[in-house]
């Protein structure tokens, strides 16, 4: 797909336009963060100093209901305040781990990993140590960025997505539109071949010149039918498709070079599906041209139709130069090819009538040096 310069740099400037965006956020976010840590810390300073007072005035009843009031102020952030002697009491930890030794001990490895210590001292005597951990909001606010980070990756993903299904549908419109518009032009030069070969009978001219020349209009004819068929749901039947690949198959051999050599077998005498004729032989004929193709207009071309369970599989193989395993899903996307000349639209067009309109299965079955099988599988109809 190309982009004109103009477009080019308009992603880019949407892109580094982003870039800034989501920049600031994130550096706001962290300042914010910071400072609420900060905060933080000097509350847990301001009860630190009020359980010191707390200790220096038991005597002093009026200041120890003040520092009481502000030691109960904190009901958010979990701390644990430990003596010289090992002995500790907690605040907003989980009251049935309280006794849980062990337990404390990770907490205050957590509590120190995440906020340093503040020592209680009174005259150059450390009485206690405060523990404290983050509290609920600030632990959530740590997370705020990748969360920030996400819903702008989520929705650039579905403006992405929009667009892209918005575009695809744009282009299988105008292809279709195309497809149309081809099949509406073949008509008019079709229709004087019809008359000029009805001429051509009357003259005292060989029959098989004009049988070979009605065989080619009607096929003429096919083609037409299947290009105005493109973008419209097609009518499945029941049909032999034993009988419509032999009838492909038989096509394609009679006006093939004779340095390709044809064979076709079949493990039964009829099977039946729901299909559309014209639609199911255009694509054993695109996969039957691709082999021609990847052999370069010599070798074997092979079809092979076999039941198994309630599927039909229908295997063309090649003696080409095979397809690489890395290319196994990607030769069926629109515009891949290895052909200098080519729009690579056969195997796009063949997974998209075997898939999409009959419900079936397209694969490549195996490939090597030695060529290729490609398999289509078709939900049988039991009778």
């Amino acid at each position: 797909m190309n982009f004109s310069p103009k477009r080019k740099t308009s992603n880019i400037t949407m892109l580094i336009a982003a870039f800034v965006i989501v920049s600031l956020i994130l550096w706001n976010t962290n300042s914010f963060f910071k400072k609420f840590k900060e905060e933080e810390r000097l509350k847990m300073e301001i009860w630190a100093t009020a359980q010191l007072e707390l200790i220096q005035s038991s005597i002093d009843q009026e200041l120890g209901n003040l520092t009481l009031k502000v030691l109960g102020n904190n009901t958010s952030t979990p701390m644990i305040l430990m003596n010289e002697e090992g002995s500790y009491k907690t605040h907003n930890i989980s009251e049935d781990k309280v006794t849980d030794s062990i337990y404390i001990r990770k907490k205050i490895e957590q509590f120190k990993s995440e906020n340093e210590p503040i020592q209680i001292i009174q005259e150059d005597e450390l009485l206690e140590t405060l523990y404290y951990g983050n509290s609920e909001v600030l632990n959530k606010l740590k997370y705020y960025p990748l969360a920030l980070l996400l819903i702008i990756f989520l929705f650039g993903a579905v403006i992405f997505f929009f667009f892209r299904t918005n575009r695809a549908s744009e282009q299988n419109k105008l292809w279709a539109g195309m497809a149309k518009e081809t099949a509406h032009q073949i008509g008019t030069p079709l229709t004087s071949l019809l008359g000029w070969n009805e001429l051509l009978k009357s003259e005292d001219i060989n029959p098989e010149v004009t049988q070979e020349i009605a065989k080619d209009i009607d096929r003429l004819q096919t083609i037409t039918e299947r290009f105005s068929k493109i973008g419209s749901i097609p009518e499945l039947r029941e049909h032999d498709i034993v009988a419509e690949t032999k009838k492909a198959y038989e096509y394609l051999k009679q006006r093939s070079s004779k340095l390709v050599h044809f064979s076709f077998s079949s493990n039964m005498e009829e099977a039946y599906v729901l299909m559309n004729p014209p639609l199911y032989n255009w694509s054993i004929e695109n996969l039957v041209k691709n082999g021609i193709d990847a052999m370069k207009g010599k070798g074997n071309i092979a079809i092979q139709i076999e039941k198994k369970g309630q599927n039909i599989h229908i295997l063309v193989s090649d003696t080409g130069h095979g397809i690489p395993k890395s290319d196994f899903q990607n030769i069926f996307n629109p515009g891949v090819t290895s052909k200098q000349r080519g729009w690579g639209l056969g195997l796009s067009l063949v997974k998209r009538i075997v898939e999409e309109y009959h419900k079936g299965k397209i694969k490549v079955f195996s490939s090597s040096k030695e060529g290729t099988i490609m398999q289509i599988s078709l939900r049988a109809i039991e009778k």
